[in-house]
């Protein structure tokens, strides 16, 4: 049984239902629990994996009110467990993953947590951070994307029994709503970014990287893929630098796919990332890539220099300007990178990472809550 806040678009929600699909289909009998409605999906579970929606979310507050709020969560979830006795329970996040070890304490089931983004980065308040180093060492894992994050979890979470597995690769890539089909290049070529609208993917840094390289690089075009909070500032920062004729926000699309394979270049501007889904898929569909070298993930998935280039300082417009030009200028450094970027489909295969997680199941039991 998968515990998640949401099905809603990002990368811990896409896991969760890539876990919960492979999960089924090799026989094992998959449910999954949400504090979200359906009315919020993004991702779409297959029919044979039982959904129930606690119907809790939003935001607790604090001092009584909270702690009545998450009391109710625990009990909801608690009362779930007892019924549908499930053998094992997997924790998707922090707060979800207290919930679980919470809820599932003397109840005879497996509890495993995980960690989805790297935690010093997290706006986490600190009766959670508390929460999670009382929860933490009575989970029988904690499953950390990166070794960074793992190193993080053992020396600020002691008592924990920390796993890295890192996300796998959808490869191939499946296709999904809405669609908005690439323009046309006629000519001109496509620097590519993926990802949420929101000030951790770094976008508005990769918007200012752009304007100082633009006029050196007249054929290329920046398209930002991808929906959310920041939209609005995004487009004013874009018309302020007068380069609406080319950067674009496409939007959310779901035939992501096509914008891969219909770009030459792709870049990772965040600020921090767990391990980046968009990164693996854009380097299984051969983009050479130019990422940040942020904590903790595109270190663990770009080897420097061999299929793509990791960018020092973070946050630094200026040098992410000067690695995109030096790619965007010699086209056969791309082809050479774009050769390799493909061995992601291997390293990071559904086989190889699912075992690992199969390995983990079967594992003895290790903790008493």
């Amino acid at each position: 049984m998968i515990v998640i806040h949401s099905l809603g678009g990002g990368g811990a929600e896409r896991v969760a239902v890539d876990l919960a699909t492979y999960w089924q289909k090799l026989g094992h009998k998959v449910s999954l629990v949400t504090q979200s409605t359906r009315e919020s999906d993004v991702y779409s579970l297959p029919d044979s994996v039982q959904r129930f929606v606690l119907g809790t979310a939003g935001d607790s507050g604090g001092g009584w009110r909270g702690a009545l709020a998450n009391w109710k969560r625990i009990r909801k979830l608690r009362r779930i467990f007892r019924k549908q006795k499930p053998d094992c329970v997997l924790g998707m996040m922090t707060t979800s993953s207290v919930l679980a070890v919470a809820a599932a304490k003397k109840l005879p089931c497996k509890v495993i947590v995980s960690e989805h983004t790297h935690p010093p980065y997290q706006k986490l308040p600190e009766v959670w951070q508390k929460l999670r180093r009382w929860a933490y060492p009575r989970a029988e894992a904690v499953v950390a994307l990166t070794s960074g994050t793992a190193s993080w979890i053992q020396k600020n979470v002691p008592g924990s029994n920390v796993v890295i597995i890192p996300n796998s690769v959808r490869w191939p890539l499946p296709d999904a709503q809405p669609v908005i089909t690439p323009p046309e290049r006629e000519g001109r070529q496509r620097l590519l970014a993926v990802g949420r609208l929101h000030p951790v993917k770094g976008f508005d840094v990769l918007i200012q990287a752009f304007s100082l390289l633009a006029k050196y690089f007249p054929h290329w075009d920046l398209a930002i893929v991808g929906e959310g909070a920041q939209r609005e500032t995004l487009q004013a920062q874009i018309d302020s630098l007068h380069m609406g004729q080319r950067i674009s926000l496409v939007g959310r699309a779901g035939n992501i796919r096509e914008w891969y394979e219909a770009s030459d270049l792709y870049v990772l501007s965040s600020r921090t990332e767990g391990l980046s889904n968009t990164l693996l898929e854009a380097m299984a569909c051969g983009l050479p890539a130019v990422a940040f070298d942020c904590d903790t993930g595109p270190r663990e998935i770009i080897r420097a220099d061999l299929d793509g280039v990791l960018v020092q300082p973070v946050e630094d417009p200026e040098a992410l300007a000067a690695h995109l030009s030096d790619m965007m200028a010699h086209p056969l450094k791309r082809v050479a990178f774009s050769r390799r970027a493909v061995d992601v489909r291997d390293r990071f295969s559904a086989a190889r990472i699912m075992a690992q997680w199969e390995q983990l199941l079967k594992a003895p039991t290790r903790t008493k809550r």
